[in-house]
Formats: C-alpha cells, structure tokens, sequence
C-alpha cells in the first residue's frame, strides 16, 4: 500500500496567533479551522503543494497523554524545498528572526531557517 502524502502536525500553544504567523510572516493560506470561530483548536495552513496542521496543546495531550509534558518545538526542522529561495528570503527576512542566513551549502544547496513562535524551525532550500 503506497503512502500518498506527510503533513506535520505542530502542537501550539495558540492556534489563531501561529495560523496569522504563518499566513503573514510566511504567505500561506488559512485553510480549514476548528471550530469555526476563535477559540481554535485547530487549522490548517498551506503554500503550493506544503501543508501544516496546527493543533492546540491542550487539545492534543487529551488525545495523546504522553505530550503533557513536554516543550513545545521539538529537535526537529521543517526541511521545505522550494524555488525562488532567494526572493522569499527577501520577503520574509525583516518580518521574524533567522536563525540560518540565506547561504549556500558545502553540499552545493542554498538554505535559511527561522523559528516560528512556538520554536519549531523551518529551512527552506533551493538546489544548487
């Protein structure tokens, strides 16, 4: 049975807050909210074929107790290939804090990260 698709699934401390970061820091689109005023529990966001679930903390540890516990962000990277890095860089640069500049890799990839307001890090990358 082949898999047809992987959505990460952040856990945030205030959807509504992290859905506007997204769409106005990062220009992605507010898809789907739950419920269908604020306070959300969820939302989902997406640019071109990326998309991301945002799914409220307290909400997830009454689904997945073991959460409980735990900090948000993780020891993870969103890694986002795209095209254009460099004009995105441009556009999102004065608008949240980068963590990695735009820069090409020893491995021949350009690539910048940024944190979002619940520590999870994304890095977009362009080939060569």
């Amino acid at each position: 049975m082949p898999f047809t698709k992987i959505v990460p699934n952040l856990v945030v401390k205030d959807v509504e807050r992290s859905a506007a970061f997204y769409r106005d820091v990062l220009g992605f689109e507010i898809g789907m909210k739950v419920p269908d005023a604020p306070p959300f529990v969820f939302a989902s966001v997406k640019k071109d074929d990326v998309e991301i679930f945002l799914n409220e903390v307290n909400t997830v540890v009454q689904e997945y107790p073991p959460f409980k516990d735990k900090p948000l962000g993780g020891t993870l990277t969103l890694f986002t290939h795209m095209t254009g890095i460099a004009e995105y860089y441009e556009s999102v640069k004065a608008k949240t804090t980068i963590l990695m500049p735009l820069e090409k890799k020893w491995y021949g990839v350009w690539e910048f990260a940024v944190a979002d307001l619940d520590g999870y890090i994304l890095t977009f990358a362009q080939q060569g």
